[in-house]
């Protein structure tokens, strides 16, 4: 008998993608999703052998998955794994601790997933929870984890479109410091033509990303990830404030896109 797979992961190519590989190699999969709250749905609907979960999703990241999910719903609790490109030792962790019982850091070889899942229908499963790492990381890779991770902690979804304006500004603010004086001439314009959407779209988008934080009441978060109170609820930034605080931060701990 086929064991099941539920896939929850926000990136379609990457969800037909593993479907089709496993789908292949014997494993059923008995359900997709592409949130966080449809991933929590599907594994309590179907209950699955096994529950492959991204952290960064929409609606509900990865970790709130592991959380909401109803076990009493659920006729067996799956083996469950999580993949992400935020591979840092607190994500990792926390997966664990959470009751994940593997962490495969993205990209990864579908073939090792495929040994893993093997090795769980073998009485001889390792005991201890693995972690899958890639050797080396590239310091843009590095950056990203790190842009990630503070904004997790102040609150700004992934599902947003500011989110992606606001990461790329604060890389471009890392990599040349001094844009940062022309954030409507250059910036704004120069992640515009990225995402081919204007300028004006961009300034608002990630505007109202840093509202998100604001009005999510993370301003505490804030300011324990810059050591200072920088910030209090009526003392909400700008964009250029809020893009300039944290590429500093990232310069400081060493952070480079090349």
């Amino acid at each position: 008998m086929k064991k099941t797979v539920v896939i929850a992961d926000d990136n379609a190519a990457f969800v037909n993608s593993l479907v089709d590989y496993l789908s292949k190699n014997d494993y059923e999969i008995v359900g997709t999703a592409y949130d966080g709250l449809e991933a929590s749905a599907t594994i309590e609907k179907t209950s699955p052998d096994y529950a492959l979960i991204d952290i960064v999703m929409p609606e509900l990241d990865g970790f709130g998955v592991l959380s909401s999910l109803n076990l009493a719903k659920i006729e067996k609790r799956p083996t469950i794994i999580m993949m992400s490109q935020l591979c840092a030792d607190g994500f990792i962790s926390k997966s664990l601790r959470m009751g994940a019982s593997y962490f495969f850091a993205k990209p990864f070889a579908f073939d090792e997933l495929k040994r893993y899942l093997d090795e769980c229908e073998s009485p001889q499963i390792p005991e201890a929870p693995q972690v899958e790492v890639e050797p080396k990381r590239s310091p843009t890779k590095l950056l990203d984890e790190k842009i990630a991770n503070i904004f997790i902690s102040v609150g700004i979804p992934a599902h947003i479109k500011g989110y992606q304006f606001l990461r790329e500004a604060i890389k471009m603010a890392v990599e040349t410091p001094s844009i940062i004086n022309s954030i409507t001439k250059k910036l704004y314009p120069s992640i515009a033509k990225q995402f081919e959407t204007s300028p004006s779209k961009v300034e608002r988008a990630i505007r109202h990303a840093i509202e998100v934080s604001w009005n999510r009441g993370k301003i505490e978060n804030i300011n324990n990830i810059f050591g200072i109170k920088v910030y209090s609820a009526n003392e909400k930034p700008t964009n250029g404030e809020f893009i300039a605080l944290v590429a500093d931060k990232m310069l400081l701990e060493g952070a480079a896109t090349k």
